[in-house]
């Protein structure tokens, strides 16, 4: 089924913002993957959370999963990764994530991916071509100058237009380049991971 239209923004729209915790790199563990809700860029409204698998296969439905059993998920628009690998190297298939949750995907960086190191490293893992089709899939990285010229962060979308996507972005990110979502979702997965890994 098609996304939830953005038809306009309010600048109280609902985003979330999900990142992943610290882990322990080519290990047999999972990791703690924290989703948080904002009302536009200010408002903190809910968090959630799933674990997956340390350079698995499983991010895109354990995302999918998390996203749709959340009691936010009716009133979410948007939904904003900090990259498309958690764990290592479990990539998210953001298109297919786009269809599965009928919401737009937009995932943010603050470092240009270098897709040659990406595909070298992926060679050492079992089933690298699935996740280097993902990634592939994910589309054009663009990048998105947040607060000021020098503010700069780079950009795949998934059912939702660029410039859709930039007016978003610019929206939420009221204390720095990042969105606040994934720099909340950020702080609260890593300090809580610390205690837990």
């Amino acid at each position: 089924m098609p996304s939830r239209v953005l038809r306009f923004i309010k600048p109280e729209i609902r985003v979330l913002g999900v990142d992943d915790g610290k882990f322990v790199p080519h290990s047999k563990t999972q990791v703690l993957v924290v989703g948080v809700v904002f009302r536009g860029g200010f408002w903190l409204e809910g968090v959630m959370s799933t674990r997956v698998a340390v350079d698995g296969l499983d991010a895109t439905a354990k995302l999918a999963n998390m996203i749709m059993a959340s009691p936010h998920y009716k009133q979410l628009r948007v939904v904003m990764l900090n990259g498309v690998t958690f764990g290592g190297f479990n990539v998210v298939d953001i298109k297919a994530l786009n269809l599965e949750i009928e919401l737009p995907v937009i995932v943010v960086t603050t470092r240009k991916p270098d897709l040659i190191k990406v595909h070298a490293a992926l060679k050492n893992l079992p089933n690298w071509e699935e996740r280097w089709s993902a990634i592939l899939k994910a589309g054009e990285i663009f990048s998105v100058a947040t607060q000021g010229t020098k503010q700069q962060v780079y950009v795949e979308i998934a059912g939702i237009t660029k410039e859709t996507s930039i007016e978003l972005l610019r929206l939420t990110a009221t204390r720095g380049k990042m969105p606040e979502p994934l720099r909340v979702a950020h702080l609260v997965a890593s300090g809580i991971s610390l205690y837990t890994t």
